[in-house]
């Protein structure tokens, strides 16, 4: 059976292709249209599903949309009815959108799927799934587990904020929930928005940006915004937020309780941002904590699964897995909504169809998580020449050593190879490497490279056979959604002016023989490389082990700050041109770039929004 799942029409938009249970393809819509976080409906990522299948759309049987329409109207039309007056004007200018457009969803739903093709009956095809159904199956059926138990934590859904599920076998069971407007995603979007990023952007950056803080305010959020119960259930204290019915996340109760306004996005960051981003990182982990340890006691599972937007907070998921609550933890890749469109495919293979689970191989059924298109070597030549691009070709074993080389040279690699990552993360398909040793290598990559903040961390790519001789972790972390801390043998003491450093000038301290990877606390978001899922990464790093001793790459995402991850051969070429890069690797071909024209630089930067 050949199903097709969606996710659209709110924020990351995506689709997925599984057949008789195996997952075949995935990609986010933002990778094709170069718009961050697109939400319309995925045309390209459809279309490159079934390209990549070669099937054409009759040939679907199922397309399985992410969530139920229809119960997120009626979430609405009961929140503005319990908060009534407040919050009419919103309410004004959501009611005719919902009317026009989403309430009439499956019908324009099946208006859209007859622009693929006229002659398919979509409506006998099209079935709906529930929001944090769809996140329970993305990360239950696809993991290494014949039995767990399935935390899914996000904004909202329908009505659901938190859930814990079953999973056995084939099967899987809902089994309760936190319903909105109490919602510990939403509550850690608010102080994203407090301390001046970007709602569903900005989240990655307060959970960069909580290691440079303390968290003083701990405990005025504990005391005035949310209530936690021993068992990890809360609630929150609405009169502080603004998100149930206004236009902004949080009010003048907020302003007050921690002393002004939210800052104003590119202004400086200071000392008290830092602190709140301290503070609910702080908070966050303790409920997660709390839930992860009421559903042992209830459930007694020995494995735990997660999905669902708050399953991407690296840090908290580290903090269960050291205290060792469940045997084996594992995390969607695509935990958001992107990974929605997946698991909604699943419940449709798994739940309506029955069908059995295809068994997993090495770990899990994602594949790395390498679902997204890849080009042949003569295309990648002949979009490269289109481009203008000035290249050799070379083979594996030349192109190795001379990448290798050059990241011990202390350079920076644009690395573009195989199948494009599905989820947020790169994981050495479409990355940007650096030299861990370097101590100026995080500074250099954000500020020349990404033009980005430069407390922004980065990751250590680390061969999966060496992971324990540098880094505190019970077990492997392919996806990079696991922080833990450097081994102490590698880690060093900070000298009298590192310590008089403040803010985030302390990024700039070397605090271990690996500081472009080692956060201002001494730990690391580790992704482990497994020869099996990404040989030519894994023969990467090998490589440079050799000759520097460390088996270990910086990894970060192929893009520019605001652009989405690159998806093509010229995508990546524009960024490198674009950028502080000194290398680029696309499949067989090498580029330096000192060899390019320079009239092919483009500041094509200024073009992407602000994340």
């Amino acid at each position: 059976m050949r199903i097709l799942g969606l996710s659209a029409l709110y924020h990351d938009s995506a689709a997925a292709l599984i057949i008789d249970g195996r997952i075949v393809a995935a990609a986010q819509e933002e990778r094709f249209t170069r718009k961050k976080h697109d939400a319309s409906l995925p045309t390209h990522s459809i279309q490159f599903c079934l390209d990549h299948a070669k099937l054409s759309p009759a040939d679907i049987d199922v397309v399985a949309f992410y969530e139920k329409p229809f119960l997120k109207f009626e979430r609405l039309l009961e929140t503005y009815a319990a908060f009534a007056p407040r919050g009419f004007s919103s309410f004004r200018r959501a009611i005719p959108v919902w009317v026009k457009e989403k309430l009439f969803q499956k019908d324009n739903l099946i208006k859209y799927l007859k622009t693929f093709d006229p002659n398919v009956d979509w409506a006998s095809k099209l079935i709906f799934s529930e929001h944090h159904l769809s996140h329970a199956a993305s990360a239950f059926f696809p993991s290494p587990f014949d039995e767990a138990a399935i935390l899914t934590m996000d904004g909202v859904g329908e009505w659901a904020t938190t859930s814990l599920a079953h999973g056995a076998g084939n099967s899987l069971t809902m089994q309760k929930e936190i319903h909105f407007p109490h919602s510990l995603g939403l509550l850690y979007s608010a102080f994203t928005y407090y301390t001046g990023f970007r709602v569903n952007s900005g989240e990655y950056k307060v959970m960069g940006l909580a290691p440079y803080g303390r968290p003083h305010h701990a405990q005025t959020i504990l005391d005035n915004l949310i209530d936690i119960k021993d068992d990890g259930t809360f609630r929150l204290d609405l009169s502080y937020f603004d998100y149930a019915t206004g236009l902004t996340m949080t009010n003048h109760r907020f302003d007050a309780l921690f002393g002004g306004p939210p800052r104003d996005p590119e202004t400086a960051i200071g000392q008290r941002e830092m602190d709140l981003a301290a503070s609910i990182q702080s908070v966050t982990e303790e409920v997660v904590l709390r839930l992860a340890r009421g559903i042992k006691k209830e459930t007694g599972a020995n494995n735990l699964c997660l999905a669902g937007g708050v399953a991407l907070n690296c840090v908290a998921n580290g903090k269960i897995q050291a205290e060792g609550i469940f045997e084996r933890l594992w995390i969607q890749p695509a935990a958001g909504d992107a990974g929605g469109a997946l698991g909604a495919a699943l419940v449709a293979h798994h739940l309506h169809h029955e069908g059995e689970r295809t068994p997993a191989t090495h770990g899990d059924s994602m594949a790395g998580t390498y679902l997204g298109p890849a080009f042949d070597q003569d295309d990648i030549e002949q979009r490269l020449a289109t481009a203008g691009a000035v290249f050799e070709r070379l083979e594996e074993s030349a192109l190795i050593e001379r990448t290798a080389a050059a990241l011990a040279d202390k350079k920076g690699v644009g690395w573009f190879q195989g199948r494009m990552e599905f989820g947020p993360r790169a994981l050495g398909a479409r990355s940007i490497l650096g030299n861990p040793t370097d101590p100026e290598s995080q500074r250099t990559l954000n500020l020349k490279v990404k033009f980005r903040e430069s407390f922004r961390p980065f990751a250590p790519a680390v061969l999966s056979e060496d992971v324990g001789d540098w880094f505190e972790l019970k077990d492997d972390s392919p996806y990079m959604l696991i922080v833990a801390p450097v081994e102490n043998e590698h880690c060093l003491p900070l000298s009298r002016q590192d310590l008089e450093r403040r803010g985030t000038d302390r990024v700039n301290a070397q605090r271990s023989t690996i500081p472009a990877v080692t956060h201002v606390d001494y730990s690391a978001r580790v992704q482990t490389v497994h020869k099996e899922t990404n040989p030519r990464f894994h023969a990467l790093i090998s490589a440079f082990k050799e000759k520097t001793g460390v088996p270990i790459v910086v990894n970060t995402s192929f893009n520019v700050r605001g652009e989405p991850i690159v998806c093509s051969p010229e995508d990546a070429f524009r960024c490198f041109m674009a950028t502080g890069l000194d290398l680029l690797v696309i499949g067989d071909c090498i580029l330096e770039k000192a060899n390019q024209d320079i009239e092919l630089k483009d500041d094509y930067a200024d073009s992407f929004a602000l994340d």
